[in-house]
């Protein structure tokens, strides 16, 4: 009776085994057609990485980022604190004396997140 449950157990194992090793090649298989499609233009790879990102809070830090100076500038405006405002202004000299290296990369990061083209937003004057 033992040898009969031994030999059930060492079938199930290897079933179970053999199972898992055609789920790798066929999730491998998937994998490689997939890339093939992207290939050939059939697949969009802009909409992959776009529903890759949708539940990353990356995009929401940098829309805080990039929101505070205009919601401190409202806030200087409205509330009358002529110190805010003058702060504001020194933050955005400070920035633009950034070597332009740093503000470039900066704008990339930002252009990049919202899917603009940073080449296009980064033309000196």
């Amino acid at each position: 009776m033992w040898l009969n449950l031994l030999g059930l157990g060492i079938k199930t194992a290897s079933h179970l085994y053999k199972n898992k090793q055609e789920t790798k090649m066929l999730m491998s298989n998937a994998e490689k057609a997939h890339a093939e499609k992207m290939a050939r233009g059939e697949i969009d790879y802009a909409q992959l990485i776009k529903s890759d990102q949708q539940n990353s809070f990356k995009d929401e830090f940098v829309l805080i980022l990039i929101s505070m100076p205009i919601l401190l500038l409202a806030w200087s405006i409205f509330s009358d604190d002529p110190e805010i405002h003058s702060k504001l202004t020194l933050f955005f000299e400070y920035f633009n004396q950034l070597p332009y290296w740093y503000q470039a990369i900066f704008i990339g990061v930002v252009s990049a997140i919202y899917g603009l083209k940073a080449t296009d937003i980064m033309k000196r004057k």
